[in-house]
């Protein structure tokens, strides 16, 4: 193979690998999880980081006491942030093919 066709080729190669990252982050700008508490009383939706982005609170949640409402919302959040850092996770592995997903 002379330099010219090699030069191409990684520079396919590159073409292939921005392509992907490009794919990647515009996937990770749109994730989100929801998850509700095991009561009902707590619907939550994190971003991709785990940051809040919607708390609704049912109707059931204002039969809860102070320290029941707070831990219904911190059980939500944690599912909905495993369920992200999972999707996360799966998008990261498809912009390195062969490469592990750790959970």
């Amino acid at each position: 193979m002379d330099g010219h066709a090699w030069i191409d080729g990684y520079r396919r190669r590159l073409d292939e690998i921005g392509a992907r990252a490009a794919r990647a982050r515009a996937e990770l700008e749109t994730v989100e999880a929801t998850a509700s508490s095991r009561d009902g009383a707590v619907t939550v939706t994190v971003g991709a980081g785990g940051a809040l982005r919607r708390l609704v609170l049912t109707e059931r949640a204002e039969t809860l006491s102070r320290g029941q409402l707070a831990a219904a919302v911190l059980e939500a959040a944690a599912e909905a942030g495993a369920q992200a850092r999972r999707r996360v996770g799966e998008i990261s592995a498809a912009l390195a093919p062969g490469a592990e997903v750790s959970r």
